[in-house]
């Protein structure tokens, strides 16, 4: 199992999204610019997020995103799930059946390889349940807390240079 580009996307915007000043929905074509993707590309993206829960749509001119619950409650797993569907590193085509008709045992075969994959499945659902998003830029920025700002008028080179500052202060 390898997982698309979209899942890096996603985890992208959400980690924006969770940085995001809670007052100000951050905008389309910001999110477009910042991952260097189309605006349609974006969208479909969106709508999986949105269509999950872990993100809300916010209509008109000063609309935009924001997280539908706390960088805390939303796992890798969700975000996974949102973008891929349900973890799933193997489907039964049926091959045992087909190759060994006559034999035996090609249905306990079955059984026993379709519980071996489904025991690895629950094993990485479990591994990416376990952190969050919050965990996730805590453990990046070296932070207890998660930073706020507006993405909508603040460059990343601002916003660290603000940080730099605020470091050097103390």
């Amino acid at each position: 199992m390898k997982l698309t580009a979209g899942v890096e996307q996603a985890i992208c915007i959400i980690v924006l999204l969770s940085t995001q000043d809670n007052k100000a929905p951050l905008a389309s074509d910001h999110i477009s610019a910042r991952l260097d993707v189309s605006p349609s590309y974006l969208k479909k993206i969106m709508r999986k997020l949105v269509v999950k829960q872990l993100v809300t749509s916010i209509p008109g001119n000063n609309g935009g995103f924001s997280l539908a619950k706390s960088p805390e409650e939303i796992t890798g797993l969700e975000i996974i799930e949102a973008m891929e569907g349900r973890i799933s590193i193997y489907s039964d085509n049926d091959l045992l059946t087909k190759a060994f008709e006559d034999g035996i045992h090609a249905s306990k075969g079955i059984e026993v390889l379709n519980d071996l994959f489904n025991g690895a499945n629950d094993v990485l659902r479990a591994y990416f349940s376990k952190f969050t998003v919050a965990d996730l830029l805590k453990k990046s920025m070296s932070l207890s807390q998660i930073p706020s700002l507006d993405w909508n008028n603040t460059s990343l080179k601002d916003f660290l240079a603000k940080e730099m500052k605020e470091h050097a202060d103390d």
